[in-house]
């Protein structure tokens, strides 16, 4: 079975190397263009090492692979599978079908649910006890085609983005992919529809989503924040200045204050802010323009006072 993997990062690398690790034929590889600063494309990188044709389509993200030097690979090549492992790029669902058994694509959810590209975002944010992975047939519409298979990892509490990609979402998918790719070459992949009452669609998330309301529980805000660590940051405003937070958790309520209050200054650890049912206790922080610090930092910098109201 012919194989055209499209990915990049290192997560494209590394599925490509479990690939050929399994002996698969990979006849091809589409990735980004070099990075102009130097930075090194992992994935292309691989597969010159190993002598696998590479192409990299110009432009600007997400029209890449509409490239007309895509369409001329795909008809020289002949693939029979696409395997997508992290494209953030669009591709014509004609040439998707040019392969034999179309595409298969890695998504960070346990689909239908979390649908687009904010999956594991939103799944933290919303206050998901779990999340996983789903590989799935790619049809016309966003991942929305037929599984086959899915993992299931926990969410703890003190999960950010980062900790559930990195830990859990990435060493599953690169698990994953190559089985899924077995049971197609060997035709056992199963179709398993996806149920459209239960499908949910989020759009890609922006710093405009991730502005901190104290009136919330102090659950959610520390979900936002999770959630949008480490991209794009959530955010509050101090002093008439934008402030991201970073790291946070849950604390006791305490009495008398009302929500973004400064509600305690702790030495060492931090410091609270109110909210309802509940307070945060603020861990790491960023200023514009700035690097991160430590709330401590920040206390000692700032001069911080109970009593001081955050918006």
């Amino acid at each position: 079975m012919k194989i055209v993997l499209v990915g990049q990062a290192l997560f494209g690398k590394d599925c490509l190397e479990a690939l050929i690790n399994q002996g698969e034929e990979i006849v091809g590889v589409i990735t980004i263009p070099d990075d102009p600063r130097g930075r090194p494309n992992p994935v292309k990188d691989l597969a010159m090492d190993k002598e696998i044709p590479v192409l990299q389509p110009p432009g600007q993200c997400p029209h890449r692979l509409k490239d007309p030097a895509v369409i001329a690979m795909v008809k020289d090549l002949k693939p029979d599978l696409f395997v997508f492992a992290f494209v953030s790029d669009i591709m014509p669902y004609n040439i998707i079908k040019m392969a034999a058994f179309g595409a298969i694509n890695y998504h960070p959810s346990l689909l239908p649910k979390y649908r687009g590209g904010s999956a594991i975002n939103w799944a933290i944010i919303q206050g998901e006890r779990e999340t996983g992975v789903t590989i799935h047939y790619i049809n016309e519409r966003v991942d929305a085609g037929d599984i086959i298979l899915q993992g299931k990892v926990d969410i703890e509490a003190t999960d950010s983005v980062g900790s559930v990609y990195f830990n859990k979402l990435y060493p599953l998918g690169i698990k994953l992919m190559p089985q899924a790719v077995k049971l197609i070459r060997e035709g056992k992949a199963p179709r398993i529809p996806q149920d459209e009452t239960q499908a949910t669609y989020q759009p890609l998330i922006t710093e405009a989503d991730v502005k901190i309301n104290w009136k919330n529980t102090a659950e959610t805000v520390c979900n936002m924040i999770r959630g949008a660590n480490p991209s794009p940051g959530a955010y509050a405003q101090f002093r008439g200045a934008k402030v991201k937070i970073w790291e946070c958790e849950i604390s006791k309520a305490v009495f008398g204050k009302i929500p973004g209050e400064v509600a305690e200054v702790a030495e060492g650890k931090g410091f609270k802010i109110a909210a309802d049912r509940g307070a945060v206790l603020i861990k790491k922080v960023q200023l514009k323009g700035e690097a991160k610090i430590t709330a401590s930092q920040f206390i000692e910098h700032s001069h911080l006072k109970p009593g001081e109201q955050w918006t």
